[in-house]
């Protein structure tokens, strides 16, 4: 279960995310399978490889960003696939 602040964070994020990568749209959002205490913010993947690598890492900062600050632990997980509704 999502609370208010978690949703704050992911919109946060996303908005940071399409700041630098406006072809990216956020798919979904679900809890880690490994980790209930972990969300994966499922979104869609630059075209480009470079770009995706470039993602992942901006992401990474941001997420651990706001583990930091708030505790709270985000992946960002990029894909490819096709058929999926965004958000």
């Amino acid at each position: 279960m999502i609370n208010f602040k978690q949703e704050e964070l992911i919109e946060q994020l996303v908005n940071h995310i399409q700041q630098k990568y406006p072809e990216v749209q956020l798919i979904e959002v679900t809890e880690s399978p490994e980790d209930s205490d972990s969300l994966w913010l499922i979104v869609t993947a630059p075209e480009d490889e470079d770009r995706e690598s470039e993602l992942i890492t901006y992401s990474a900062d941001k997420s651990m960003d706001i583990l930091l600050d708030y505790g709270y632990h985000m992946l960002v997980m990029p894909t490819h696939e096709t058929g999926l509704e965004a958000a």
